[in-house]
This record gives C-alpha cells, structure tokens and sequence, in this order.
C-alpha cells in the first residue's frame, strides 16, 4: 500500500496548496530579499486562512485561484513582491 492511498482528500490538497506555493517561489526571480519573501509568505499564509472554507464551483479549494493569479503576475508579468502579495490577497 503506498502512502498516497492513507491520505485523507484535506492532506492531498494541503500537499497540493504547498505545491503550488513552492512554484510560485521559483517563478518570482525578482524577489531576491528576504523582506520581499517574507510579505509573499505573510500573504499566503492570509489568504489560506481566510480562504480555507471556500471552494471553486469546481469543488476545488479556492486558493487555488489566488495562487494562479499571483503565478501570472510572478512569471508571466515579472512584477514584483507587492504585487505577488497583492494577487494572493
């Protein structure tokens, strides 16, 4: 039995969430202090808090979609923290 099949559908998203996170760590090459990754950190860790009853019509988290967006404004825009926090929140 592999330990993806022991864990509950919460666990799954959680590692899911995290994830998505890490990736969007790696896509914000312009935050290179620490003060700028700690406003990331402070907003996601906000915005999983407040959001974390909501679901997606889809039935998916909805932080999800806030992660998505600041991904977009990380990798594909190249603003910086503020705006990465700004688009989580």
């Amino acid at each position: 039995m592999t330990h993806e099949l022991t864990q509950t559908p919460e666990d799954l998203e959680k590692k899911e969430i995290i994830k998505r996170y890490r990736h969007l760590l790696r896509a914000a090459k312009r935050v290179t202090t620490k003060a700028d990754k700690q406003l990331i950190r402070d907003a996601f860790e906000l915005a999983v808090e407040h959001h974390k009853e909501m679901r997606r019509k889809s039935g998916e988290p909805y932080i999800f979609h806030p992660l998505a967006v600041a991904q977009i404004a990380a990798e594909e825009i190249g603003l910086g923290a503020t705006s990465i926090a700004c688009a989580l929140m």
